[in-house]
């Protein structure tokens, strides 16, 4: 029989944790002892937030043989009672989902370190899709050689542009970060209102640090990480922040704030995600039809490849605790929540990570036609994730951290320089709060 029950993380979540604890009959800390695969006889439970519901839905339809529990869980990035459940699952022996969508991609930190070892290492057991992945895609699943997880979408950065904007002012697109910058002061001059970014949200440190390859998220091992906001690299991104905030070219807003349609309708230009085509210009701030394109990432003055962030790009995993035919049916799943265009073009609204389906999922952007130069759009979508710099999901959330001191140090009377230094200060502290010695 399958079903579909529908949690709250405050919830149904906790009740689980605590039904795993009463149930396994052992104190915490007995690893050793529950730390033997089990096998349901093919029965599995998976957890997803609610945008993959119909991922599981599209699942249980293609598998109508597969015996299936599908749990809604709490989907807020940054949230902890999905985390909380499994350490109760850890220190119970039992308990924990078959495959999970990580609500944050933080999430396979906390998934792959030795007290919980929760998610498996597919490597061997799913060669075949991982081969289907560009490596930059993968390269946030793979943690000391091991891919520790799937990704559902790419997320990359392309450059986002009004095009019919540009066309109307005789502007010239700017091919590396230094003129970004140099044209969005300009623009901010002669166009007073229009802005060339957002700083306010959580993935403004990926469209500017990481696209500079700045070290603020460097895994050394699961105990070490190197941090350095004076790194040269981190320095030029401080350099071309202080160009563009000091000439008014940025908003103190972040892209998901509920006034923040107001300045996403002035966006002329901007490093932006994927995603950020349907879901913010069309979807959210509802920008008119044939306005809007994008091209490759900018590269930065003196190299040859483009550099770029990604925001987001959903993980999924499988239980490190299954054996048998609970394993296989697990990894069914997980390969077609993966792969199948079922899910991946039909249903899905990001572009997909796994590179075989891309192309069916891009021929849809020539049908909506909504994007200006659909051809450039496409080619660019496919292209940038090569471009994306090393980025480590940390137990540590510097996206939080971002948004608590960037944009506060900013609209208090602060510098720009003053905001960076705040937030790699507080960003150390955040690291060596959670276990990490900070190189």
């Amino acid at each position: 029989m399958k079903t579909t029950r529908f949690l709250s993380a405050s919830a149904g979540v906790a009740a689980i944790a605590a039904a795993a604890l009463v149930l396994s009959g052992c104190a915490a800390g007995d690893t050793a002892e529950t730390s033997a695969q089990t096998d349901s006889g093919g029965k599995i439970t998976v957890w997803v937030d609610p945008p993959r519901v119909p991922a599981a839905e599209a699942f249980q339809e293609a598998y109508p043989d597969i015996e299936i529990d599908v749990v809604q869980i709490d989907g807020t990035v940054g949230g902890k009672t999905v985390k909380q459940s499994f350490a109760n699952f850890d220190s119970a022996g039992s308990g924990w989902p078959d495959a999970i969508f990580f609500p944050s991609n933080d999430d396979i930190a906390w998934a792959t370190n030795s007290s919980s070892n929760y998610a498996a290492d597919l490597t061997d057991l799913l060669p075949d899709v991982i081969e289907g992945y560009d490596p930059a895609v993968l390269s946030f699943c793979e943690i000391d050689g091991q891919i520790r997880c799937l990704r559902n979408d790419a997320a990359p950065d392309v450059f986002w542009y009004n095009k019919k904007f540009f066309d109307d002012n005789g502007y010239t697109l700017p091919t590396t970060w230094e003129e970004y910058a140099d044209l969005a002061v300009t623009i901010a001059e002669e166009h007073p209102g229009k802005i060339s970014g957002f700083l306010g949200d959580a993935y403004a440190i990926n469209r500017y640090l990481q696209g500079a390859n700045c070290p603020t998220n460097d895994r050394v091992s699961e105990s070490e990480a190197h941090i350095d906001l004076s790194d040269p690299n981190c320095e030029r991104a401080t350099e071309l922040l202080t160009e563009m905030y000091d000439g008014g070219a940025l908003s103190t807003q972040g892209i998901f704030d509920g006034d923040a349609a107001e300045a996403g309708v002035n966006l002329v230009m901007s490093p932006g995600a994927v995603w950020w085509g349907n879901y913010l210009f069309r979807d959210t701030w509802q920008i008119p039809a044939g306005e809007m394109s994008a091209v490759a990432p900018l590269a930065w003055d003196g190299e040859s490849s483009p550099s770029t962030g990604n925001e987001g790009g959903g993980l999924w995993g499988v239980s490190s605790h299954i054996t048998g035919k609970q394993l296989e049916n697990a990894l069914t799943f997980a390969t077609f929540v993966a792969t199948d265009p079922r899910w991946q073009v039909d249903l899905s609204t990001g572009l997909p990570g796994y590179g075989p389906v891309q192309d069916a999922w891009l021929a849809k952007i020539e049908a909506d036609a909504y994007f200006a130069d659909i051809p450039t759009v496409q080619q660019a979508f496919k292209d940038a994730a090569s471009a994306v710099q090393p980025y480590a999901y940390m137990l540590y959330d510097t996206g939080s951290v971002w948004t608590e001191k960037v944009s506060p140090t900013l609209i208090s009377g602060g510098t720009m320089p003053d905001a960076i230094a705040a937030f790699g200060e507080e960003l150390v502290n955040q690291a060596e709060s959670v276990g990490y010695t900070v190189q």
